[in-house]
């Protein structure tokens, strides 16, 4: 089965990630995900797939966030609209095999899935 990453290059994780899934003979469809974003179905797919409510994908601590969202009581649906509008706002990197998948933090996350 083939594993898909949706990765930011400049993420210290998301590069561990990437690595330690090569390390265990792992070559997966790299997306950079800020270049060539998801849409707001590819997000719905990944929160399903993720088992977790769109919320939680959300990086918080990004500057868009805290300038467009903070202190905003964000439904699942508004979150999926604000990551589909601001890429950088999708917790990276997030590693899909099949019907599965986890957020690689930490990197170690991914070995659910090898």
């Amino acid at each position: 089965m083939d594993y898909t990453i949706y990765h930011n290059p400049r993420c210290k994780k998301s590069r561990e990630t990437l690595e330690l899934l090569k390390e265990n003979k792992i070559e997966p469809t790299v997306v950079k995900y800020l270049e060539d974003p998801l849409d707001e179905k590819g997000l719905e797919s990944v929160c399903s797939k993720l088992g977790i409510e769109a919320t939680k994908l959300l990086r918080k601590t990004e500057a868009i966030f805290k300038e467009n969202y903070k202190g905003k009581d964000l439904s699942h649906d508004d979150a999926i609209k604000a990551m589909a509008k601001h890429p950088k706002l999708m917790e990276r990197p997030v590693v899909v095999k099949g019907d599965r998948a986890v957020i690689g933090r930490p990197p170690e996350n991914v070995l659910e899935l090898v």
